[in-house]
């Protein structure tokens, strides 16, 4: 592949999809200790950076009425294929894993696609859906495996050194690795001083385990970020992060879902959390490299499920000790819920949920265990409600 490759796909999206805006953060800006800005894919047509490669690759594909093309995805490739396929005029059958939030299946399915649902990871989805795609002689799009697909997808990193050309280190989210692959093979093209990192959850972290070697396949993986969940990097793509990006860094889910309750109440973006890897790995203190730079973190995508956001939110702020989940021990007897109340409100914690547990093993037959979660202002607030109830002889057990 030649940097025109990156230029031409360029011009094959040109007018479709959207050139999508990068923003200064002065909050994240000011929590770093540089200037952080956010490349704005989760505002991109169909939610995400995918449609770019999909896209380019079939626009190039010579195809006939009855063609049809088949694809994998974990769900923003699913809706990229969609939608490049129907603007062609042929139909798309998309392969996704059974754990697909069901948001990505209905929006692929209404870019006309038709969703099959198999195996756990995306890595069994894409086995059915080859051998498929071979069974009726159809045209497979691979998910990030291909270099036009790697040209699509490189056209973001044009995009920052064109808005951003001050830009000193570009974090992109990495799964399969066409992102990561394409991002850093173009900026190193036009820019070969500007670092490009790989960001990826620590339950997947396939091409942190490949990087500098052929790719590696996991055992298992496991994280909330299911846009990066990936098993085993593609061969293609690894070679371009080889030789290419400057590393590749690891976040927690912790830390991904604290990243998309600060994108939310701070720069007002819904992002999905395979899209807020990049700020988590600025916000987390763990890489101080990156303080004091001129950071674009790429928000690749914003196809979050509804129906699951409010765990991901509650997560994120357990890890950002702004909720508190423990339990006390109390006397079974009238007044005693009444009295660990007044201690909470005289404290500030606000209580939204409460359970009595009358039933466990370790209980004297007059003791009972509430279950409390709390919302407090911050670590040091709950540190002051676990010290009042000490102060007041309850036995607290953390949770």
């Amino acid at each position: 592949m030649k940097i025109q490759d990156i230029y031409q796909a360029q011009e094959r999206l040109n007018g479709t999809v959207h050139h999508t805006p990068i923003e200064l953060s002065e909050t994240f800006s000011a929590m770093s200790g540089g200037r952080v800005y956010l490349k704005c894919e989760n505002l991109q047509k169909t939610g995400s950076f995918k449609v770019r490669g999909a896209l380019n690759m079939i626009s190039k594909l010579d195809l006939k009425a009855d063609t049809k093309v088949f694809s994998c995805s974990a769900g923003n490739h699913a809706q990229g294929v969609a939608f490049a396929a129907s603007r062609r005029g042929v139909k798309s059958a998309i392969y996704m894993p059974l754990s697909t939030p069901i948001a990505k299946i209905a929006a692929t399915e209404g870019y006309g696609a038709e969703v099959k649902l198999c195996g756990d990871v995306f890595d069994d989805a894409q086995a059915v859906a080859k051998k498929e795609c071979a069974e009726q002689n159809g045209i497979f799009i691979p998910p990030f495996d291909h270099e036009d697909i790697i040209a699509g997808q490189g056209t973001v990193g044009l995009e920052i050194l064109n808005d951003l050309p001050e830009a000193e280190t570009i974090l992109v989210p990495a799964g399969g690795g066409g992102l990561l692959a394409g991002v850093a093979f173009a900026v190193k093209q036009v820019r070969p001083d500007v670092k490009v990192y790989g960001v990826q959850a620590d339950g997947a972290r396939a091409i942190a385990a490949s990087f500098g070697h052929a790719p590696k396949e996991l055992e298992r993986i496991f994280t909330i970020a299911d846009g990066i969940a990936v098993k085993r990097p593609g061969d293609i793509t690894m070679n371009y992060i080889n030789k290419y990006a400057d590393g590749i860094l690891t976040v927690s889910d912790d830390e991904i879902a604290s990243a998309i309750i600060s994108l939310i109440e701070r720069a007002k973006e819904i992002v999905e959390p395979a899209g807020a890897a990049g700020l988590a790995a600025v916000l987390c203190d763990r890489y101080p490299f990156l303080r004091g730079k001129i950071t674009v973190c790429l928000l690749s995508g914003g196809n979050v499920d509804v129906s699951f956001i409010h765990k991901i939110i509650e997560r994120g702020l357990v890890s950002r000790g702004r909720q508190i989940r423990f339990s006390v021990v109390l006397s079974d007897k009238p007044g005693s819920l009444e009295a660990v109340s007044h201690v909470l409100a005289k404290n500030g914690a606000n209580v939204i949920a409460m359970q009595y547990d009358r039933v466990n093993a370790e209980l004297s037959l007059n003791e009972t265990i509430l279950h409390i979660t709390c919302e407090v202002s911050g670590t040091e607030h709950g540190a002051r409600v676990f010290q009042a109830l000490r102060d007041a002889d309850y036995r607290i057990i953390r949770n």
